[in-house]
């Protein structure tokens, strides 16, 4: 299996290479050669199955000769094993045709455990075979940077810097990165928001010179393993409750668009998908351009999701690339285009776009309103984001096709949104009941690429 860039301009790599490598040097986001498929008596098999066996079975064909079958199985396995609920990833039913996928069992209590325990397995594996090291810098609106420093501290092999923007994530997120002891990672509070974050990342990435020097090596959505270690959870959802046999669809609370992208690969790998929803906040530039073919980011609004508060989703690329029929120099227009300001999506590729995706707007009262309702009609307490998600999701039932809502974070990690919204406080698990007692680490950085790749060059262990 070989990997290709979205913008068409970067080498060619294997699955080991692209992991490794994490953004393409022409600045675009790595895809699959071809997308493998899955047959109706393959997608049959897997009803039943532990989460592990899904994983090995949905996974395998993406990562060509990168592991053996059996140091893949033992990869997936270390990388669940900490897991909080035997089922990895359980079902609750809301209501009729309605289904909650937890998918907040993992150490840090969000979905980004999923991708980012096995990303850490991965790495520890394939450095150890070739003696490397690596700096993995990372942005984070707050989930992608507590799991990526809790997968990969005290790792030899590995330095951990995770930007985020300061005062933007909550309480319990920051102390989740800051909180670690071990000295091979860093949490960097950055002035500005995610977006900020996010662009210096990708500005360390295109300064080769500093990317080659450090050994630099990216763990955020814009890495292919962590969107193929989501695809998992949609086949073991879809099959719990029927496929192949019958249709399914999905409503998830994205800002990246990275997790509603791996469910766009389950569906091309040969999953019976009816529909996917894009449920956004008052940030909602994915909905905007779902539904106006409009691509123009609007600034960023604080909210009680912050974990969605972005301007610019760079996994969105990623389906664009898609939908204008994998022309890499067109969506290399495109980006610079978005460097002026916007672009306006193409009558054909609005079509492709249309075809996959729904999409849909939760304003900050609605959210609220989400969480209190679900709790008094259901017993459920819902985090913020998942609330945005049961909020559109129930907006697009359709009769005799399940729809599973993506819960992307336990209610513990926005415990003030969620206590006021339905009067109970949810409290942490028990492996992190001392979180508010243990001392931070914390480097306040400026939104100044400069100052950033001194602070890391600094940090690195040679």
């Amino acid at each position: 299996m070989k990997y290709i860039s979205t913008r068409g301009a970067a080498p060619v790599l294997s699955f080991e290479e692209a992991m490794l490598t994490g953004l393409a040097r022409d600045g675009g986001l790595y895809l699959p050669e071809t997308i493998p498929q899955m047959s109706h008596a393959d997608i049959a098999a897997l009803g039943g199955q532990s989460y592990e066996e899904v994983a090995f079975a949905v996974m395998r064909p993406f990562i060509g000769d990168a592991f053996t079958d059996d140091e893949f199985r033992d990869i997936i396995a270390r990388a669940y094993a900490g897991f909080a609920h035997d089922a990895r990833a359980p079902l609750v039913q809301l209501g009729p045709n309605h289904h909650l996928l937890e998918l907040f069992h993992g150490p840090t209590l969000a979905f980004k455990d999923f991708a980012m325990q096995l990303i850490g397995q991965l790495f520890e594996a394939a450095l150890k075979r070739s003696g490397k090291r690596v700096c993995i810098v990372g942005a984070t609106s707050g989930d992608t940077g507590s799991a990526a420093i809790e997968a990969f501290r005290g790792l030899e092999a590995v330095d951990v810097f995770i930007l985020y923007p300061h005062g933007r994530v909550s309480e319990v997120q920051r102390r989740q990165m800051s909180t670690p002891v071990e000295s091979n990672v860093h949490a960097l509070a950055i002035d500005g928001y995610f977006d900020d974050a996010q662009a210096r990342v990708k500005d360390m990435f295109n300064h080769f010179e500093f990317r080659d020097a450090v050994g630099l090596a990216g763990v955020n959505s814009i890495n292919w393993a962590r969107v193929l270690a989501q695809v998992v959870y949609y086949f073991y959802a879809a099959t719990a409750l029927g496929a192949p046999h019958r249709k399914v669809s999905f409503t998830v609370p994205t800002g990246n668009f990275g997790d509603i992208f791996a469910g766009y690969i389950a569906k091309r790998m040969g999953l019976p998908i009816d529909r996917l929803v894009v449920a956004t906040n008052q940030n909602d530039i994915l909905h905007r351009c779902l539904t106006q073919a409009n691509y123009t980011p609007n600034g960023v609004k604080p909210s009680i999701s912050p974990s969605m508060d972005i301007g610019v989703s760079s996994n969105f690329e990623r389906a664009l690339f898609e939908a204008y029929g994998r022309d890499g120099r067109a969506i290399a227009q495109l980006m610079d285009e978005l460097k002026e300001g916007g672009f306006t999506v193409s009558q054909g590729a609005m079509q492709a776009l249309r075809e996959a995706f729904d999409s849909g707007r939760v304003s900050e009262e609605e959210t609220s309103a989400t969480i209190t309702r679900a709790f008094a009609q259901t017993g459920e307490l819902l985090c913020p984001h998942s609330a945005i998600g049961v909020q559109v999701a129930e907006q697009h039932l359709k009769p005799g096709v399940p729809m599973i809502t993506l819960a992307t974070a336990h209610p513990a990690k926005f415990p003030a949104a969620v206590e006021a919204a339905s009067g109970q406080h949810p409290p942490l698990p028990s492996h992190m009941a001392d979180l508010y007692e243990r001392p931070e680490r914390i480097t306040r950085i400026a939104n100044d690429l400069g100052a950033i790749e001194t602070l890391i060059t600094e940090r690195t262990t040679p």
